[in-house]
């Protein structure tokens, strides 16, 4: 058993009933972004995305395009699978529902929930959301159509077997309160806690009107009918699945999963299924007699030019096509500098444009290029072949140092008044917030470089120890700042310690493998750079027109 700490994230299962866009990209993007993270810090990552398959608007999409639908699926999950390796997201496993080791895995714990008296069958009359999966009550439509989508339901009357949600609401209510972070962001978890306060129908977790599903095991006692479990029920237990909790006794499940006073699974989700998530599937978990996952985060949505996306209107962002035209890099900045996550955004390409223009090839690029030019022209290469000292340098400290070591400290997982305290600015997906203090660092090291003018330094013999100082401090910045910067940017980041030869990010996250993360901490200490020749290459990013 490995002796680092294990970590657990998922994305939710993509529906296969469209491709990949927008949204779904900016969730696994987030999720990626958090995973390469964690595996800096010496962390044993298992990062989880896949497809859900199963359903009636599968089945209903399937018909529609003329294929059975397990053929259906296995083009689409294959679609899903193929954007994000294309997008070099780094998932370590992508589940599909209709997988065998999926399929025993919902099987074993609906028998579970059976066991435990939470199961019981029923009747249900209402209105029922296809896109959605969603069963409303007459009072919960909105102009007669569904709520969450503003699309059409349809009345159904059928023989569903039904699970006590109501049961275990007290429960889940009490967890919510005692764990503040159990739902983010804070408006979400305040949406749940109000739904709460409803009154809490039983849910229906069967289906008898279509066939493509997991079998829901036949009681002859009860019924006649061929039921099929709900796609929710089924869904949900991706998280489980994934990690084999019926094999080599659970050994993977309980090192990821972790237990009631140890959680560790970390859910990044679309607020479209937050109830879902935040609501059923708890419930669902206690029945089964499984913790609880340790965090929730429901994203917001895009819209693209202040509209929303949809096919009619031919503005949805494909990211394939995007990034290949545009840049992978500067795709994943925009998307997580512009806003805070869980707030709505719009892609608008002028700011995208903007931001490219203004982060990346004004800030971060023309520093790295003026750096690397300088130390070429005047310093032979040599980069760090002295120590840093900032004995007689009144400029560095407030400019850059000060906000560097708050930034250490939070990137770090600390505490800036208390060392031993967590800092969860990345775990709470606080992104927003880190890439405003990376880029404060830089905008002080861009300041620094314009006080202290390197380039007419060079021109005064007596002041070369003085210009080896400052080009050592700036290309310092660029160091540790480009570690910093490989879970958002990761192609730029490496290309960027290459050319400082600072090594490569695998070796640093090896080291942090085999000592806990301890090779992180000591990397980013400040003064830390190793004596190299720099390479001086073509600008990282070019301005966008």
């Amino acid at each position: 058993m490995p002796k680092n700490e294990s970590f657990y994230l998922t994305t939710p299962i993509y529906y296969v009933n469209d491709i990949p866009h927008l949204g779904t990209a900016y969730c696994t993007i987030a999720a990626d972004i958090l995973a390469r993270y964690e595996r800096l810090r010496g962390k044993d990552v298992i990062f989880l995305t896949g497809t859900d398959e199963h359903g009636e608007k599968v089945q209903e999409a399937a018909i529609k395009a003329g294929k059975t639908p397990q053929v259906f699926t296995d083009q689409v999950a294959g679609a899903f699978k193929g954007t994000w390796e294309k997008i070099k997201i780094s998932f370590d496993d992508f589940i599909r529902t209709t997988e065998e080791r999926h399929k025993e895995t919902v099987t074993h714990y609906l028998a579970k929930a059976v066991e435990s008296g939470d199961v019981y069958l029923g009747e249900y009359e209402g209105w029922y959301c296809v896109p959605d999966e969603t069963f409303w009550t007459q009072g919960q439509l909105v102009n007669g159509k569904c709520p969450t989508c503003g699309r059409d339901v349809k009345k159904i009357k059928e023989e569903n077997y039904f699970f006590k949600l109501g049961k275990y609401i007290p429960q889940l209510v009490q967890h919510i309160h005692d764990h503040p972070t159990f739902i983010l962001p804070e408006t979400k978890r305040n949406e749940v806690l109000g739904f709460l306060k409803e009154e809490i129908r039983d849910l229906s977790i069967s289906r008898t009107s279509f066939s493509w599903g997991i079998p829901f095991p036949k009681d002859e006692t009860k019924t006649k009918q061929n039921h099929v479990v709900y796609v929710w029920f089924d869904a949900l237990f991706n998280y489980v699945s994934a990690l084999e909790p019926l094999k080599n006794q659970g050994a993977k499940f309980g090192r990821f999963w972790g237990n009631k006073s140890h959680p560790k699974a970390i859910h990044l989700i679309g607020k479209d299924i937050l109830r879902f998530h935040a609501v059923y599937w708890p419930c669902f978990l206690m029945s089964v007699g499984l913790p609880l996952p340790k965090r929730i985060f429901a994203t917001g949505w895009w819209t693209v030019e202040g509209q929303k996306m949809s096919k009619s209107l031919g503005n949805a962002i494909e990211p394939v096509a995007f990034t290949t035209q545009w840049g992978l890099d500067a795709f994943r900045l925009f998307l997580f500098r512009e806003f805070p996550m869980g707030q709505d955004g719009d892609f608008s390409i002028k700011n995208f444009k903007e931001r490219v223009n203004a982060d990346l090839a004004n800030n971060l690029g023309n520093l790295v290029s003026r750096t690397l030019n300088l130390i070429q022209k005047n310093m032979d290469g040599k980069v760090f072949e002295t120590p840093l000292d900032h004995s007689n340098d009144k400029d560095i400290g407030p400019l850059v140092i000060s906000n560097y070591e708050m930034l250490r400290y939070q990137y770090l997982g600390r505490s800036q008044s208390d060392p031993k305290l967590p800092s969860e600015l990345m775990e709470t997906f606080q992104y927003h917030g880190v890439l405003n203090m990376i880029f404060g660092v830089l905008n002080g090291i861009n300041k620094y470089l314009e006080i202290k003018a390197p380039w007419a330094m060079a021109k005064d013999p007596s002041k070369k120890t003085d210009m080896i100082n400052v080009l050592n401090s700036a290309a310092e910045t660029i160091r540790v700042t480009a570690i910093m910067l490989w879970p958002f940017i990761p192609e730029t980041s490496a290309e960027i310690l290459r050319r400082l030869g600072q090594g490569s990010i695998d070796d640093l996250i090896n080291s942090s493998n085999k000592d806990d993360g301890l090779a992180l901490q000591h990397a980013l200490g400040w003064g830390e750079g190793k004596p190299a020749t720099v390479t001086v290459g073509t600008p990282l990013f070019m301005r966008l027109q």
